[in-house]
């Protein structure tokens, strides 16, 4: 059965009125008349098919319907300004939405983010993933993704320059030892990641390790999964230099060989061409590139 549900206006001036008592300030509070407010009064009374108010010669008060009434019509405007602030904030102008890359974010964005927020505290930030690109995001100001840089409607700008190699933690759960050189990895499980070009098929090719069977070992979605596997001791994985970065620095991984292999996919900032950029895109944008190029 369809709930029965008066129009919102009509709440929000019997709240105005139920704080104030008195319909001229509600009236001036919701920057209408007060005619235009006791007329939704009287509308939303006919509809609930009580009173709400005694209206006494000088004054108002409530009836006892409207006082049952007014703490749940009162939590719901509230609740409902919230949610609305949260989601779409106070000024949705200068709110930065940027879809990315999720293991670009985890690895290389998060750490230096708190350098943009110091030196732009006026710009708000939200973040969604593009794990699995289905098509541009019409509410994304900027998009972080891997592949060539060669995208339509967007311009591209480089951030990572990568080299393809090998990581693991220094002691591996199923092994007594982590391998000296690439020609044992027959003897390894190696962590895949699906949709990257440049593979573990792709390495060793590169560097002429021929007899490998490089299908054998766990698949996964994700580079950042495959590299917290390789952390944890369950296997091999073929990182990219700039991604992997932190984990070396910090210990969680080590790189078990010297050789590497120039990456021809990179992490690239994608600004769609099809609109204007904003100013606070604008200033994430030349931040970015500028973090970019120092890391380099």
């Amino acid at each position: 059965m369809k709930k029965r549900l008066p129009p919102l206006n009509w709440l929000r001036s019997f709240e105005a009125a139920a704080r104030h008592l008195n319909f001229t300030q509600a009236a001036s509070e919701l920057h209408m008349t007060q005619a235009a407010l006791s007329q939704q009064i009287k509308g939303l009374e006919s509809q609930l098919g009580c009173a709400l108010f005694k209206r006494l010669p000088r004054s108002l008060a409530l009836t006892d319907a409207g006082r049952a009434y007014i703490p749940s019509v009162r939590e719901a405007i509230e609740n409902l300004a919230v949610v609305t602030d949260e989601i779409f904030g106070k000024e949705r102008g200068r709110t930065l939405s940027v879809r990315v890359n999720l293991v670009f974010f985890n690895t290389w964005l998060a750490p230096r983010l708190a350098d943009f927020r110091q030196k732009h505290s006026d710009v708000d930030l939200r973040f969604t993933s593009n794990i699995w690109i289905t098509g541009p995001d019409q509410e994304a100001d900027l998009e972080i993704r891997y592949g060539k840089g060669n995208w339509s409607d967007f311009s591209s700008d480089r951030l990572t320059w990568d080299q393809l190699m090998p990581v693991c933690s220094s002691t591996l759960l199923y092994q007594k030892s982590i391998p000296d050189q690439p020609g044992e990895l027959n003897n390894y499980c190696l962590l895949h990641v699906i949709g990257y070009e440049e593979g573990w098929g792709h390495w060793l090719k590169q560097l002429g390790y021929h007899s490998i069977d490089a299908s054998q070992g766990i698949h996964f979605d994700s580079l950042m999964t495959a590299m917290e596997m390789a952390a944890h001791g369950h296997g091999i994985a073929l990182s990219r230099s700039s991604l992997a970065a932190e984990m070396l620095k910090n210990g969680r991984l080590i790189a078990p060989f010297n050789e590497s292999v120039a990456a021809a996919e990179s992490c690239f900032l994608l600004t769609p061409s099809n609109k204007p950029i904003q100013s606070h895109a604008q200033k994430f944008k030349d931040w970015l590139i500028e973090m970019a190029a120092k890391g380099r």
